[in-house]
């Protein structure tokens, strides 16, 4: 017989549990690595092809409002006026004004 108390044991038991949790996470980001690499070699398209691109409805309509009424594509609102008009973040409005006089210049 050991002379290990109950706390010790459970402390050893919830050690090994907690390591072979690791392990199994280890060896699932092997076989997923392996996976992704196999596929790859089998000439699939793992993730968005390059260049693709995805627009909102939101975005779409953001980008029209901008091109109808902002001073710089011959409308009457400043950036802030359509930005409020737009109802969108200022980081958003410059995106897609940079996007739009990259298409329309």
């Amino acid at each position: 017989m050991t002379n290990r108390s109950p706390m010790e044991l459970a402390k050893e038991q919830i050690r090994l549990a907690f390591e072979q949790a690791e392990k199994e996470v280890a060896d699932l980001h092997q076989r997923t690595k392996e996976g992704i690499e196999t596929a790859r070699l089998n000439g699939k398209q793992i993730g968005q092809p390059r260049g693709a691109t995805y627009e909102t409805k939101k975005a779409k309509a953001a980008k029209r409002i901008i091109l109808k009424h902002n001073k710089d594509f011959g409308g009457s609102l400043t950036d802030i006026e359509t930005i409020r008009q737009a109802g969108i973040s200022r980081k958003s409005f410059y995106k897609y004004k940079r996007e739009l006089r990259r298409l329309f210049q």
